[in-house]
């Protein structure tokens, strides 16, 4: 007898364009929360060093593709972002809506795009970075589907700005902390 698996539910907002030109808070996650891409250091008490990422290998891979898409795309950037050690936050701004006609890409040998296009540049922008980034470490780490927040207006984009540049601060709140297991 074959069980039937739950339905998925669409995360994404109901009859929405994600190739409108706009801003995006994205939040893309390592499966089961898993702290592969680095660790959040403090400084001591000598030294006042607000909190930071020390990437690991596969976060520095990240990083590496993150900011290939402000090289890659001609109507795409990342405003901001932060890649924490299970999970990544970007501010990405698509600057002229151009209706998926050419996916705004730049001729670069391919370099961005791995997967084939979409007219929907949000979803298509993080495709190609999960695949890109899997392909470099020799398999995908990442959960499936993101987080997405449409931002409305200046004081959205400036309270997510804040978020993104305090996440490492605020790492022990963090929903995504998993909390370490006494030995």
């Amino acid at each position: 007898m074959q069980r039937e698996l739950p339905a998925r539910k669409n995360i994404r907002l109901k009859d929405y364009d994600y190739s409108t030109a706009g801003y995006y808070f994205i939040t893309i996650c390592v499966k089961d929360k898993h702290e592969m891409l680095g660790k959040v250091c403090v400084g001591d008490d000598a030294h006042i060093v607000p909190p930071y990422i020390e990437h690991s290998d596969y976060g520095k891979i990240v990083v590496k593709y993150i900011e290939n898409i402000n090289i890659s795309y001609d109507d795409i950037s990342v405003d901001n972002y932060v890649v924490m050690p299970n999970h990544v936050h970007m501010l990405i701004v698509i600057k002229q809506d151009n209706g998926g006609k050419d996916n705004g890409r730049k001729d670069n040998g391919g370099t961005m795009w791995a997967s084939s296009p979409t007219a929907a540049r949000i979803p298509g922008v993080i495709r190609s970075l999960k695949t890109l980034v899997a392909k470099e470490c020799g398999f995908s780490f990442w959960q499936r589907s993101y987080h997405d927040r449409i931002i409305r207006n200046e004081e959205d984009y400036q309270r997510i700005w804040q978020y993104i540049d305090e996440n490492p601060a605020r790492w022990a709140e963090d929903d995504y902390f998993v909390k370490p297991t006494a030995h």
